[in-house]
């Protein structure tokens, strides 16, 4: 794996089409301690195809849990669940580092169906 500032290998579009990337609407956010890095809980709907999953996301620096209901998140939902501390992370919600290193969540510019894909 390669550190995240610098680009990694090429790959095929393919490749790319094997990571499901999809548009979900966080329900519920709520603190985490039992994670080792501070961390949310949340519950995200992903629309009637795919449904509400589990994901923990280590975003306590640049979001609160009172702003991110109801804020639509980008995740990836075809990556085997990951046991993070008592609880089961379905998918991965994506962020990038701001400045200082910390989680800021990818944004959408306009809202969209919950279950959309990225392509």
């Amino acid at each position: 794996m390669s550190d995240a500032s610098t680009p990694s290998a090429s790959i095929t579009y393919d490749d790319f089409e094997k990571v499901d990337i999809r548009v979900g609407t966080i329900v519920s956010a709520e603190p985490f301690p039992e994670a080792r890095k501070p961390a949310f809980r949340l519950l995200i709907d992903f629309g009637p195809e795919i449904g509400q999953k589990k994901s923990s996301a280590q975003i306590t620096v640049r979001h609160s849990p009172d702003e991110l209901v109801g804020r639509q998140v980008m995740a990836v939902v075809n990556f085997p669940p990951r046991q993070i501390g008592p609880m089961r992370s379905e998918v991965l919600t994506l962020g990038f580092p701001d400045a200082d290193g910390h989680v800021v969540l990818a944004a959408l510019s306009h809202p969209v169906p919950n279950g959309g894909r990225l392509f």
